[in-house]
């Protein structure tokens, strides 16, 4: 069975619910798909990276135009403030660190973003 759209819309949803989530992304794919949607995000949404466990994650807010900010949240806790131009070779070096033995990520497109939702957000752990 064929699917002409990649990613599923959940139709009722609030700031904590993902607005879209594609399936687990081949993590080879990941960073492709990643600039691809942060061209059609709103300004002020985010995007959620997950592991199959769900227990790491990396959010990257789009804050602006040209700012982007990413939070590291499993095995280290950092943040970073960047231009979309170093988003790749950060992101790179992110999920190398973050998802080390990880082959599929989760990838889910949020609503607005305020840190304390984002953090906040619980996803059913494996």
């Amino acid at each position: 069975m064929e699917f002409a759209i990649s990613w599923f819309v959940l139709l009722h949803h609030s700031i904590t619910q993902p607005i879209a989530f594609l399936p687990m992304l081949d993590k080879s794919k990941i960073i492709e798909t990643v600039h691809e949607r942060l061209k059609n995000l709103p300004t002020g949404h985010y995007l959620d990276l997950r592991t199959y466990k769900r227990n790491r994650s990396v959010i990257i807010a789009k804050m602006g135009e040209d700012d982007l900010l990413i939070i590291e949240n499993g095995y280290f806790r950092e943040r970073f403030r960047l231009k979309p131009e170093k988003l790749k070779k950060t992101l790179k070096t992110i999920l190398n660190k973050e998802f080390p033995r990880s082959r599929k990520i989760r990838l889910y497109v949020m609503g607005r973003f305020t840190e304390e939702e984002a953090l906040r957000t619980k996803r059913k752990v494996l």
